[in-house]
């Protein structure tokens, strides 16, 4: 067998240019760890080029680290030996700078990977004292996400074309089968925010979370409803009435062949996926969703595409353990916690919080109303309040109020009508002469064009109609 030449390494390649490249170096040098070279002198160079680059802002001469190594006495003579040796071979041999980076960037993923396995195989020996099989999915989920992330911000003269090419692209959105949402969210929420429903108990909240993620569903979209206060199977039979049409109390009498035809049906007609994972209540935060959502895409090839969690303050913070912090700070960590899950996997994320005990009574809360802590409202990018009464109930309806919305203006549609059935789970949309609220801010004529039904594509289900 040959051996390979030290001369078509690319671990070699990769310490020359970090002599002699400094657009490689200032691009490259900060995603590459000094476990990823397999030679442990190589590693012991890489490490000094890395201390020198960070300490002096400049790359090292070899004489530089020639003087650093020998300054050192943790290296016996052999060790020196061969490490004047790396250096030696170091040369100023020109490359393909993008080639470069590639290359870099395809090592990188595949000494990272290699190294979490190794760290796997580790931790099944019990050799690691420190982790347990649970972090494996982690470990290999962080080492297949290693990449070169070079853009250090936005130059506000330089990238003016970039700006105005993003100002005409057309962004995503996930659209809700409800009008007046749309109309107050231009067309849906975006990914990277943090939306959340503001509501008394036994208002809606679980039914509203429920109602929106069988539409995402409906479009295709793949759903993780995370709850923490009810069961997965309480869920999934709130989303089986929304989606079958059927009141929840008829499902246990359904038989099961009509029960499987309607799932079958279901099934063959999107292309999404609805995954329901229950925590103890207080005891899950956004570091075991994170968990939850690597170990999904590993076990089950299922990203999420839009998350639901119900609900926001019966959640865990992962960086403040309860006690002595004030309830402001600890709600308003669980929310930034949770925006930041949203923005870190570029989804939008669902959630609810509980109104105060003078909101509960109240059909005109406000931001005021919010229990537990302001600093909620302050983090999340829409909010919006769910109210009932006696007359909306028999009327069959439901008042929501905007509270905060960074996507339109929140003055226009302030307030709107949207019709409840809670037998079957579903919102609606009332007809405009239900509308009739004091200081709505509604336009009488909206040129936004009402969406297409969610569930029209499923002809043999039901359509709620209002009237």
């Amino acid at each position: 067998m040959v051996q390979q030449s030290l001369s078509d390494r690319i671990e070699t390649t990769i310490i020359s240019n970090l002599f002699f490249n400094e657009n490689f170096t200032r691009k490259a040098l900060p995603f590459i760890e000094a476990d990823y070279f397999a030679n442990s002198d190589e590693q012991t160079l890489f490490t000094e080029i890395e201390k020198f680059v960070e300490n002096y802002k400049n790359l090292p001469t070899k004489d530089t680290i020639l003087i650093e190594l020998g300054g050192r006495k943790d290296l016996t003579e052999e060790q020196l030996k061969n490490l004047k040796q790396l250096v030696a071979g170091a040369n100023d041999t020109q490359v393909d700078l993008k080639w470069l980076l590639d290359a870099t960037e395809k090592w990188c993923k595949d000494r990272a990977v290699h190294n979490a396995v190794l760290s796997g195989i580790k931790i099944l020996d019990n050799k690691d004292q420190k982790r347990t099989p649970e972090a494996i999915p982690g470990i290999l989920a962080d080492a297949l996400s290693v990449s070169f992330d070079n853009h250090i911000g936005h130059d506000y003269l330089q990238d003016a074309e970039k700006r105005y090419d993003w100002y005409h692209t057309k962004e995503k959105k996930f659209k809700f089968d409800l009008d007046f949402f749309n109309r107050i969210t231009k067309g849906g929420v975006p990914s990277k925010t943090l939306n959340i429903a503001l509501a008394g108990t036994g208002v809606g909240k679980s039914l509203f979370m429920c109602h929106v993620a069988s539409s995402f569903l409906t479009q295709g979209k793949n759903v993780l409803y995370i709850t923490l206060e009810m069961a997965e199977e309480r869920i999934a039979e709130r989303i089986d009435a929304n989606l079958f049409d059927i009141p929840m109390e008829d499902i246990r009498d359904m038989p099961k062949q009509l029960y499987d035809n309607k799932v079958d049906k279901l099934n063959a007609k999107t292309k999404g996926q609805l995954i329901i994972k229950e925590y103890p209540t207080a005891s899950a935060h956004s570091g075991h969703f994170r968990a939850l959502i690597n170990e999904l895409t590993l076990k089950k090839s299922f990203k999420p595409d839009v998350v639901f969690i119900d609900y926001l303050n019966i959640c865990a913070s992962a960086r403040f353990k309860g006690g002595n912090i004030s309830s402001y700070f600890y709600i308003k960590a669980i929310a930034e916690e949770l925006r930041g899950l949203a923005v870190e996997f570029d989804m939008p994320i669902f959630s609810a919080t509980q109104t105060t005990r003078t909101g509960f009574a109240s059909t005109d809360i406000g931001l005021e109303d919010t229990s537990e802590s302001f600093g909620l409202p302050a983090t999340a990018d829409f909010m919006f309040a769910l109210m009932s009464n006696e007359e909306l109930e028999a009327l069959g309806q439901m008042k929501v109020k905007q509270l905060k919305n960074r996507y339109n203006d929140p003055s226009m549609n302030r307030a709107f009508i949207v019709g409840v059935d809670r037998a079957k789970m579903r919102l609606y949309d009332v007809e405009n002469n239900a509308q009739n609220i004091v200081d709505s801010g509604q336009k009488q004529q909206d040129n936004y064009p009402k969406p297409e039904d969610a569930y029209s594509k499923f002809s043999d289900f039901k359509i709620w109609k209002s009237g």
